[in-house]
C-alpha cells in the first residue's frame, strides 16, 4: 500500500516523522498513550527550536511557555512498525501571556488520524515562575507562525 498524504486540520503543519517502537507498546499490543503525550511535547519544542526559541534563549531572556492545560483525544490504535507523522500549528495567541498549540498525529501508511491534541501555554519568568508579559523576542519568533483559528477550543 502507499503511503497517503495527510489530510491536515490547518495549513503549513510543522511536522515530526516517527516509527512506533518496541517499547512504545503497552500490554493491549498498542502505542501506550503517554507515547503520544512524548511525541506532541517534541515536535513542540523542536517547532520552537525551529523558530530560533532554543532552551539557550529561554535562559537568556528568563522566560519560557509553560504548558498551564493539556487535553488529547485518542481516536485510533497504532502498532509496531507503524510510521507516523506528528504535526503541530501555534493558534490564539494573545500577544500578552499565551499561547495555544494544537496538535495531530497520522499514520503514514493509511493517512488516518490517530489523535489530536492541544496544550495551552502561560509566559512565565523562569527564575519565579512567575507569569511574565511575552518578550519582543518570543513575539518576533513566534508570531509569524501563528495560525489564526477562530475557535477558542483547546482541541478541534
Amino acid at each position: 500500500m502507499s503511503p497517503r498524504m495527510p489530510d491536515w486540520d490547518y495549513l503549513q503543519p510543522f511536522t515530526l516523522d516517527s516509527i512506533v517502537q518496541a517499547d512504545d507498546i503497552d500490554g493491549l499490543n498498542h502505542t501506550n498513550n503517554a507515547v503520544y503525550v512524548k511525541w506532541c511535547e517534541q515536535v513542540a519544542w523542536a517547532h520552537s527550536v525551529s523558530l530560533g526559541l532554543d532552551l539557550e534563549a529561554y535562559r537568556r531572556l528568563d522566560r519560557a511557555m509553560a504548558i498551564t492545560h493539556s487535553e488529547y483525544h485518542y481516536l485510533q490504535a497504532s502498532r509496531e512498525g507503524d510510521k507516523v507523522v506528528i504535526a503541530t500549528w501555534i493558534v490564539n495567541w494573545d500577544r500578552r501571556l499565551t499561547m495555544q498549540r494544537r496538535f495531530q498525529i497520522v499514520r503514514v501508511d493509511d493517512g488516518v488520524t490517530l489523535l489530536r491534541g492541544g496544550m495551552r501555554f502561560a509566559c512565565i519568568e523562569m527564575s519565579s515562575g512567575r507569569p511574565r508579559r511575552l518578550p519582543a523576542e518570543f513575539i518576533a519568533g513566534y508570531g509569524p507562525a501563528v495560525c489564526d483559528v477562530d475557535d477558542n477550543a483547546i482541541i478541534r
